[in-house]
């Protein structure tokens, strides 16, 4: 009983944190007005690119989120998703679909120069036998809506689809929307249950690979969603078998968080961005294996990748820009005062980042990216990471 009346109290202290984006934010001060004049300098004349920003939906389009996420009676997942959904700066639940987009289109729009957002869907889970088990699926974002929102919105939105490997259609499905001209399928294996190793995913990579589309695969831990005894299937090493089909992928996170089995060493234990780093070496990957930064700011995931990444200028050279919107918009998720301790920014600038992830998250975590340097070297991270687009790295779909 006091575990559960502890947990109850600890959900509800999580879901009443107060959360950045009211409806009427006060103008940003003029320290905090020149950190992002700086941020944009430098980049070129092209757009800034966020290779990886989630589309939320709770019912619009055919959105599903587990019911279990929603009810009180599991405080934890409740409270942990009431966190999710208000880091978008929609304040209540009532039409949540359209106001969460609203609110991503006002954020997006206060960047001084022109921001691309890739925009993430979220399939089902299914079972190797191709049925879906919706019991085990956390949330689904059809394909439809990312698409939708990308015709409507061409010059903001790129529309990435979700399609598991293991529904019957999956192939079908990635000919429908690459004749729309998709070119990016997003994946989660942890919480997804699809394995990038499994020889069932081989057709998948042969029609990804003709269809010349890129696979924006999760891997490290995974804590954002429930996976358990998935966590194995987020290794680095696993995404091998979609490298050697011919698939161009970006690794998100770039593996940056918790352990996996080196499988090249069975039995061995070491973290998974090491895993990430020794896929990266390997020559015959180079030109279609590339990591995204998004989360890398996390406090979780600080300091070990992202310093390793800003002494790495040849790694810097495979890297592209990702937000994991609207993540940056929960309190205490990213401290900037962290980064001022560590010596990558200085307390000013610091003082700068927090007032920005509180008024505009989406734009607290691109000048935050873009300030931070190596406290040795003084050195930031490569500005082409910004405007960087793999998807077209991998070349041109054939003609039909």
């Amino acid at each position: 009983m006091h575990r559960l009346a502890l947990t109850w109290i600890l959900g509800f202290l999580l879901a009443a944190l107060p959360l950045p984006g009211g409806d009427a934010a006060p103008g940003l001060s003029p320290g905090a007005e020149a950190l992002v004049a700086r941020a944009f300098r430098g980049l070129g004349p092209g757009s800034v690119l966020d290779f990886h920003a989630h589309l939320v939906g709770l019912e619009a389009g055919g959105a599903f989120v587990n019911p279990r996420k929603l009810s009180p009676r599991h405080p934890l997942e409740w409270a942990t998703t009431r966190l999710y959904l208000r880091a978008s700066g929609v304040q209540g639940l009532r039409d949540f679909d359209r106001a969460y987009v609203g609110k991503l289109l006002e954020r997006a729009g206060a960047f001084p120069a022109p921001l691309r957002i890739h925009l993430l869907a979220m399939d089902r889970v299914y079972r190797r036998d191709g049925s879906p088990d919706d019991a085990h699926t956390e949330f689904f974002v059809p394909n439809e809506a990312v698409v939708d929102l990308a015709r409507r919105h061409p010059d903001r939105f790129v529309p990435v689809i979700s399609v598991h490997p293991y529904r019957k259609d999956a192939l079908e499905e990635l000919d429908r929307w690459a004749a729309e001209g998709v070119r990016c399928v997003k994946w989660l294996p942890n919480a997804q249950g699809m394995d990038p190793a499994d020889p069932l995913c081989d057709p998948f990579y042969a029609r990804m690979a003709v269809h010349r589309m890129v696979l924006l695969s999760h891997a490290g831990e995974e804590r954002a969603v429930k996976a358990g005894e998935a966590q194995r299937l987020g290794n680095p090493l696993r995404l091998r078998r979609a490298l050697d089909a011919g698939v161009t992928v970006v690794v998100a996170h770039c593996a940056g968080l918790g352990e996996g089995e080196d499988l090249d060493h069975p039995g061995r234990r070491v973290p998974n961005f090491e895993l990430f780093l020794r896929l990266m070496g390997e020559e015959k990957y180079r030109g279609r294996l590339f990591g995204d930064l998004s989360a890398l700011t996390q406090a979780n995931r600080m300091p070990g990748p992202l310093r390793a990444i800003l002494r790495d200028p040849g790694l810097q050279a495979r890297l592209v820009n990702g937000s994991d919107y609207p993540l940056p918009g929960i309190p205490l998720l990213v401290s900037p005062r962290q980064f001022a301790r560590l010596g990558m920014v200085g307390p000013g600038e610091a003082r700068a980042i927090v007032e920005l992830l509180r008024t505009n998250p989406l734009l607290g975590d691109f000048v935050l990216k873009r300030t931070l340097r190596d406290p040795h070297s003084g050195k930031g991270l490569d500005p082409a990471i910004f405007t960087r687009d793999p998807s077209f790295l991998s070349g041109p779909p054939p003609a039909p």
